[in-house]
């Protein structure tokens, strides 16, 4: 395992949370690598993930997911922003704990629905989001650290990111 200073820095949460913004800031902040593990997936399917979903299916986006957490979480330094549904899979969030420190970005439902509003790309955001929604609740609450980003500033989140990992990597 990695020592604690270059451990990974991982967010994930529901779509509409804030990872990509959030973990873009923390990465430049701490000056490490960032990587958004959905971009990932479709720079290797040579497909968007509407794409991968119509065509493919859930089932094989989940494969192409579960084998990029297992490649990342074997790095070191990375500030990584995962999908929303990767860590709702028990090995997928085990294989990220042990890579580093995983924090859950929350919000509420208003939020992310003002939010993602007008947006398009997010094939699971098209149908009833909300029950998914409440169905991966039970599987974030699994992930030790909770930060909700519902009405705050996404500098102020970085910060308390940055501070949460300089308290873990003493």
């Amino acid at each position: 395992m990695a020592t604690k200073p270059d451990r990974n820095i991982v967010l994930t949460g529901f779509m509409g949370t804030g990872k990509t913004t959030i973990g873009m800031k923390v990465a430049a902040c701490l000056g490490r690598p960032f990587v958004d593990t959905d971009d990932v997936i479709v720079e290797q399917a040579g497909k968007t993930i509407p794409e991968i979903f119509e065509q493919e299916g859930e089932a094989v986006f989940r494969h192409y997911e579960r084998r990029v957490c297992r490649f990342y979480a074997g790095q070191c330094g990375y500030v990584i922003a995962t999908g929303g549904g990767m860590l709702v899979d028990p090995d997928n969030r085990r294989v990220m704990l042990a890579s580093g420190l995983v924090i859950c970005l929350l919000a509420s439902k208003e939020t992310i629905r003002e939010r993602l509003a007008g947006q398009t790309g997010r094939p699971l955001f098209s149908g009833d989001w909300e029950s998914l929604y409440d169905r991966r609740m039970e599987a974030y609450a699994a992930i030790p650290h909770q930060i909700d980003t519902t009405d705050r500033q996404p500098d102020d989140i970085v910060q308390e990111i940055i501070a949460l990992w300089q308290n873990q990597s003493q």
